[in-house]
């Protein structure tokens, strides 16, 4: 079971993703794509090429949770692309700032990753 908590940091990966990869080829994008630590605790989502599939990558500290998700019908209609994730994150600010006061205010990251 992945435990969300107000501290989890959830990064979505811009990029679709290779499927065909397992943990090992996630965890390589975490580092290399993300610039982040697989093994930090965070939740890491991915999606496919035609956004009909999700991937969910966590380390708990005994080992990796890979969860997947497809959709038999329909597509995921929204997914953060380039800068469109930073700014529906700032609007999101601007309308609620309440709900983001526990929250890190640093900046998303540069690479293809933001932090939701």
């Amino acid at each position: 079971m992945i435990a969300l908590t107000a501290q989890t940091r959830i990064w979505v990966a811009r990029e679709p993703a290779d499927f065909r990869c397992g943990i090992d080829g996630l965890t390589k994008v975490c580092r290399t794509v993300l610039n982040s630590d697989p093994f930090s605790g965070a939740l890491f989502v991915f999606r496919n090429r035609r956004s009909k599939s999700t991937k969910i990558l966590s380390d708990n500290g005994r080992g990796f949770w890979l969860c997947q998700k497809r959709l038999s019908k329909g597509r995921f209609r929204w997914w953060p692309e380039g800068n469109q994730a930073t700014q529906r994150r700032r609007q999101r600010r601007s309308i609620h700032p309440e709900s983001h006061s526990r929250t890190s205010h640093s900046e998303p990251a540069q690479a293809v990753g933001e932090v939701m």
